[in-house]
């Protein structure tokens, strides 16, 4: 089992499945032992879950779900820098997510 759980949420779980794996890939380059998912904002009750994630991270686009997240769960809750993921810079958003785990 990973160490750390990342959890992504974008509208509808597509647009972040190339962000999950160029942050796969910075993980790997850093030594990080991370679990790394997206999911659909619609389904991303479930997988809180089920999955129990270190950190939420939400995709620009759905930001306006923020303080919904924030009054529901008891981890960190973040929206991806706009700039980091329209140029899809997993390393950035990678060492974002670890910062807040701690």
């Amino acid at each position: 089992m990973a160490e750390k759980k990342v959890m992504l949420v974008c509208a509808a779980g597509m647009s972040t499945s190339l962000l999950v794996s160029k942050m796969q890939k910075a993980a790997k380059e850093q030594g990080e032992d991370v679990d790394i998912f997206a999911t659909a904002a619609s389904d991303a009750d479930n997988k809180l879950e089920s999955e129990q994630p270190d950190i939420l991270m939400l995709g620009p686009q759905v930001s306006y779900m923020l303080s919904q997240f924030k009054e529901k769960v008891k981890i960190p809750v973040e929206v991806i820098n706009m700039q980091d993921y329209g140029l899809m810079n997993g390393e950035k958003v990678l060492n974002q997510a670890l910062k807040e785990i701690g």
